[in-house]
């Protein structure tokens, strides 16, 4: 008689259920998601440390402000930036001037106010341009040398020592650096921002992007600050700059009204703005003229 082979039964997993699926696939955070955390905040720390040696790595001293400063880019670096930008620049605000004329003007005032100033010794090949622009009301300074004013400002100056203040705050920017200042405390800021983005991102908490915003909008605050500094040390400079060249100061007071009334109405609040209001400043350009001539200014300035 045949014997009989014991019967096996097979053991068959059951099916896996759509939720026994998800919780298969989920990543483990005790694991994955603790050691991604970690590498986040070691690329974040290094990524800081880097941007602040960086930094204060790069201090100059300015012979021209007395100041040190923080500058990553060399002198011949920023004159090849401005003459690279300047043609962008002028086409962004519809072209150079057609009137060789008022150009004559431009340049002739500009280059008064460089070779009899501060300005003479600084080593930046000063250029100056009127920019066709009939409705934007704005001057500006690249870094190196390159200087613009529209059309619309200069035809609300009614002397040729208004359009001397507008071109000396301009040159104060230049010899000054402000415009390689901010770009290092751009530099500064990116990535200081950059490794707070990477050290709080948690791709399972999408409220980890709010923090991330909230850097960047620190960030610029701060830049802001820094340009409003630039733009009143400009003024105060500027002041020396024109009375060196013959001109009278007070200048520059009118233009700050000229700018005032031309800039009324919608206008964000000043400490977010990187142009402190016009009437806020003429007092600080008073009290630069004071400073500079306790006695009064000289009556044979240019008006």
């Amino acid at each position: 008689m045949r014997r009989q082979r014991p019967v096996r039964y097979i053991r068959v997993p059951a099916r896996p259920t759509r939720q026994r699926v998800q919780q298969r696939l989920r990543p483990r955070r005790g694991r994955s998601g603790g050691g991604g955390g970690c590498l986040r905040i070691g690329i974040a720390l290094a990524m800081a440390a880097f941007a602040l040696i960086s930094f204060f790595g790069s201090q100059v001293y300015n012979p021209i402000t007395g100041e040190d400063q923080y500058i990553t880019i060399s002198q011949d670096q920023e004159i090849a930036l401005g003459l690279q930008s300047a043609p962008e620049m002028a086409h962004q605000f519809g072209g150079l001037d057609p009137s060789p004329e008022l150009q004559e003007i431009v340049d002739i005032v500009g280059q008064e106010l460089v070779r009899n100033s501060i300005a003479s010794g600084s080593g930046y090949p000063f250029e100056f341009h009127l920019l066709a622009d009939t409705r934007t009301v704005n001057a500006f300074a690249l870094p190196g040398g390159q200087i613009f004013i529209t059309r619309a400002l200069f035809d609300r100056l009614e002397t040729e020592g208004q359009l001397a203040g507008v071109l000396a705050h301009e040159i104060v920017h230049v010899i000054a650096r402000h415009g390689a200042e901010r770009i290092a405390e751009l530099q500064l800021t990116e990535g200081l921002t950059g490794a707070v983005v990477i050290a709080t991102y948690d791709p399972d908490n999408p409220n980890s992007q709010t923090t991330a915003q909230v850097a960047l909008l620190i960030g610029q605050l701060v830049n802001m600050k820094f340009g409003r500094e630039d733009e009143l040390q400009s003024d105060g400079l500027g002041v020396q700059i024109m009375a060196d060249a013959g001109y009278d100061p007070n200048a520059m007071v009118e233009v700050m009204r000229i700018l005032d009334a031309a800039s009324s109405g919608a206008r964000p609040p000043e400490f977010f703005s990187t142009h402190p209001n016009p009437s806020n400043r003429i007092g600080l350009i008073q009290e630069a003229i004071v400073a500079l001539f306790p006695n009064g200014v000289p009556a044979d300035l240019i008006p």
